[in-house]
């Protein structure tokens, strides 16, 4: 039997992920923590109807060179649920503890990899403190018109009136066949697509109440529209630097919404992939490689790791 001492001493050994859970805001909110804490922060802002689980292939490739955090929002992963009656489930509460999460760790300047839900929690942390911000990744998450096409149009439809029919509707976007559709719809090969992702996620949706949580978030998406100016603006006037990283498969958030980011960020570096919404299952191996070289480019290190 090989022992550790008996490893070579060129093997490399991956970094050690933490899963801890603090109270911000008198929320518990879980998180997964790696890499050195005086090393450049990268958060990880995670989409629906995942959590931070989607980071953990992620976490140990950049975890060697830099201080890693990635979150769950109240109601998804392993972060509390609290009752809808005494918690506004949007996405300036989630920006808020984030930002709380954040400070508690001390990480003052981070890049960050948003996707989907994950871009307006972002885009809420950097208007609010641009000079925080030391680069983005973004992965299949909108800031501009474009990128909300036809299947946004139900969601649309409640956006505009708060009926209860349409509510109703929108609670066809959480069973196990839709949540299965998030991860293999515009991927060739499913065999790289593990099936305990949609598993995990959808026994988190199907606790009591989760639904309900979920047509709220799905209402408020509408306050992201109106921030998207000032998004641009954002864009415009600080110029981080950006890595796009695009399933241009993704239905959600076509590659419709991939392009005007270059209107506001003419040097972002933009990668369409031949996949669908959850791009790191199947296409890691293309693009942790891109973001290992876009961070090593773009962030520097307090001291060799």
């Amino acid at each position: 039997m090989t022992t550790t001492l008996d490893r070579p001493a060129t093997t490399p050994v991956a970094p050690v992920s933490h899963h801890r859970t603090t109270s911000i805001d008198g929320v518990e909110i879980f998180f997964r923590e790696a890499g050195p804490a005086d090393a450049p922060t990268v958060l990880l802002l995670h989409g629906f109807p995942t959590s931070s689980h989607m980071f953990r292939n992620l976490i140990p490739a950049l975890a060697d060179r830099y201080h890693v955090i990635a979150p769950d929002y109240p109601g998804f992963g392993q972060s509390a649920m609290p009752d809808r009656s005494t918690f506004a489930y949007t996405f300036d509460r989630f920006a808020e503890l984030v930002d709380g999460l954040l400070t508690q760790l001390g990480a003052t300047r981070y890049a960050m990899y948003v996707m989907d839900y994950g871009a307006p929690v972002g885009w809420r942390l950097a208007l609010k403190h641009p000079e925080q911000i030391t680069g983005l990744i973004v992965q299949n998450g909108n800031a501009y018109d474009e990128g909300l096409r036809e299947f946004w149009d139900p969601i649309k439809a409640y956006w505009a009136d708060d009926s209860q029919a349409h509510r109703q509707a929108l609670y066809s976007l959480v069973p196990p066949e839709i949540t299965k559709f998030h991860y293999t719809d515009g991927v060739a090969d499913l065999s790289r697509i593990s099936p305990d992702n949609w598993i995990h996620d959808q026994a988190l949706l199907d606790r009591p109440g989760n639904a309900d949580i979920q047509m709220d978030i799905f209402y408020d998406y509408r306050t992201n529209l109106p921030l998207y100016p000032s998004v641009q603006a954002y864009f415009r006037e600080h110029r981080p630097p950006t890595l796009i990283v695009w399933g241009k498969n993704d239905k959600i958030f076509p590659a419709e919404g991939a392009h005007p980011y270059k209107r506001d960020l003419p040097d972002a570096e933009l990668h369409l992939l031949d996949t669908g919404h959850f791009a790191l299952e199947d296409k890691a191996d293309e693009m942790i490689p891109l973001i290992r070289d876009f961070l090593e480019r773009n962030l520097k290190r307090k001291h060799p790791v």
